[in-house]
């Protein structure tokens, strides 16, 4: 499994490049603090429910949550349905807020 961290995913993106996002966050979660992306809560991959993301099969998707452990699932799964190129966001939105 690939992980990016959020150092390097700002620069990413401050530089103007579209990069695909998955939420796997909870919907309270995302209530709280959200920085875009796809919204698919874990339980969601996990019952296989994947209609919103099914077209990003070849696409970079940085899947990130609170901490980075439900993600980290959520990339494992998703490579074992064919996804070929997802990351881990290393640290989650806890990371991503204490680099804002």
């Amino acid at each position: 499994m690939k992980t990016i961290t959020v150092l390097e995913l700002k620069q990413r993106i401050n530089e103007g490049e579209t990069i695909q996002m998955l939420d796997v966050r909870e919907a309270d979660e995302r209530a709280e603090f959200n920085i875009g992306g796809v919204f698919l809560p874990l339980g969601n991959i996990m019952a296989m429910q994947l209609d919103d993301i099914e077209d990003m099969k070849e696409t970079e998707i940085v899947c990130y949550c609170r901490s980075g452990n439900r993600s980290m699932q959520a990339c494992l799964m998703l490579e074992s349905l064919g996804f070929s190129n997802v990351k881990n966001l290393v640290g989650g939105m806890n990371e991503w807020q204490l680099n804002s």
